[in-house]
């Protein structure tokens, strides 16, 4: 068969059929390999896959076909020379530090991330020697006052969880690059059906493949797109060593959820429109923070550099904890769950799930406050959604 450029086909075509080689017999959907290890023909050939000098299947561990079938579907539509697929998206995340970083080395994060990748940089990486300075997304004076000498990555959310704050990408890729250090994006609420990092300017992207890459909250994985060479050389080492590997299931689970990416992040997207705006006109609502409301500080930004506002609105509601926790546990149909991503429409409290772990003061720091909720939204009847939060206010 013929090898293609997927660079010449459309993303919903990429997503589709990118990455997958055929074996002999001839199928038409990817074949999942359950396999632990590989036979070599010879001693010789073992020596030689081994060592590098021939390529080919090694141990599961770093080469599967499956997994690499979805590694090469995702850089396609990334427009990235390399993947390289991880058991989760905090695996991700740890695996360019220890690939990237060594004691002594300094980070710059935005503050309004994961509430876990906070924790990662400043306890675990901080216990190896790694400095990290968390700054605001939108705030780039502070990103240039914190660089130091030893300063080898900026780490960012855009948009960013679950405040939505959108961070002009191309601007930290050129702050980050005359200070010889790399950009890193978390592209988990857009994904490449909604923006490119790469052809920003950023250096490499994160993925929780647990999200919307799956679309329907089956498995848990993660991915690193970027340069041939630096994936190469800097983090697949860490993978074929630390072993934060995918399983071939979960990356066909995740090769199936790619299939409908385009389609369903275009879903998602129009169901979170239409139900930011029915929120601003909300009594009981004092803010809602979506990219695609003209409210939005970045509603401009957003509009140059994501195709639309994503599926995720987070909220603020009279009241504190008291009020957002009786809004929650009074829905009937919305799932209360941390997760975000799938079909089906999840709500949750941040300040109590997702950044719990935080102090008080890194979520007053984040905006992280007690009346906020998150909801992504799922691909349901956008009038049963509403629905279902008005009599959960009555």
């Amino acid at each position: 068969m013929e090898e293609l450029d997927w660079n010449e086909f459309h993303l919903d075509t990429q997503a589709i059929r990118a990455g997958q080689h055929r074996t002999p017999e001839g199928e038409h959907a990817e074949p999942i390999f359950p396999t632990s290890s590989y036979v070599f023909g010879s001693a010789a050939e073992a020596a030689a896959r081994f060592s590098g000098k021939i390529p080919g299947n090694i141990y599961s561990r770093f080469t599967n076909p499956t997994v690499r079938t979805f590694e090469e579907r995702l850089a396609a539509l990334e427009g990235g020379e390399r993947c390289i697929a991880v058991a989760s998206g905090m695996a991700a995340i740890a695996s360019m530090a220890f690939g990237l970083l060594k004691a002594g080395d300094h980070v710059v994060c935005s503050r309004g991330v994961f509430g876990n990748t906070v924790l990662l940089f400043q306890n675990y990486l901080g216990k190896f020697g790694v400095e990290t300075t968390f700054v605001d997304l939108t705030d780039y004076t502070a990103w240039a006052a914190a660089f130091r000498p030893s300063t080898k990555l900026m780490f960012v959310e855009t948009p960013s969880n679950p405040l939505t704050e959108i961070a002009d990408i191309r601007r930290l890729a050129d702050l980050a690059h005359q200070h010889e250090a790399l950009l890193a994006v978390d592209n988990c609420f857009c994904t490449p059906a909604l923006q490119r990092p790469l052809e920003l300017g950023a250096d490499l992207i994160i993925h929780s493949a647990t999200k919307y890459l799956d679309g329907q909250g089956r498995c848990v994985g993660g991915a690193i797109v970027g340069g041939q060479e630096l994936l190469e050389k800097q983090i697949y080492p860490f993978l074929r060593t630390g072993g934060p590997s995918m399983s071939p299931f979960n990356a066909w689970v995740f090769l199936k959820g790619l299939e409908t990416l385009g389609i369903r992040m275009r879903a998602h997207s129009e169901n979170a429109q239409l139900l930011a705006e029915w929120l601003e006109h909300q009594s009981w609502v004092d803010r809602v923070n979506y990219p695609g409301l003209k409210s939005h500080p970045q509603y401009e930004l957003a509009k140059r550099q994501q195709k639309s506002g994503g599926g995720i609105v987070s909220f603020e509601v009279k009241g504190g904890r008291e009020a957002a926790w009786k809004l929650i546990d009074s829905t009937r149909m919305l799932s209360i769950t941390a997760n975000l991503g799938d079909v089906k429409t999840t709500i949750t409290h941040p300040a109590t799930t997702t950044h719990g772990r935080l102090t008080e003061a890194e979520r007053e720091a984040a905006g992280i406050r007690e009346g906020l909720i998150r909801i992504a939204v799922g691909l349901e009847s956008i009038d049963d959604i509403k629905r279902d939060l008005s009599s959960a206010t009555l």
